[in-house]
């Protein structure tokens, strides 16, 4: 795929970015390399490989799923300005 300098400022318009030419062909430049890497990187055969989510084969360290803060809300609806039902009351800003 390539592009063209009426692309790149095309882009930069509907991204709401100013774009001066030389702006314009350094990206240019730039994009159409990404293009090409992309472009490479399809023509690989990969019939056969296993998709992998890391380059490595890494375990997540896991920790125990258990309650280690006590339950606080009594406190701290004490001090809140409104409360109901277990519930903070906050002023209505949308009318």
């Amino acid at each position: 795929m390539s592009l063209s300098i009426t692309d790149v400022k095309r882009i930069a318009h509907l991204a709401r970015i100013e774009v001066n030419d030389a702006e314009a062909e350094a990206t240019l430049y730039k994009l159409s390399g990404i293009l090409g890497l992309i472009e490479q990187m399809q023509a690989v055969d990969t019939t056969g490989i296993t998709p992998m989510s890391h380059s490595q084969d890494l375990t997540q360290r896991l920790r125990e799923d258990v309650v280690t803060e006590t339950n606080q809300r009594e406190l701290f609806q004490s001090i809140a300005p409104a409360v109901e039902n277990g519930l903070y009351l906050v002023p209505k800003v949308i009318e």
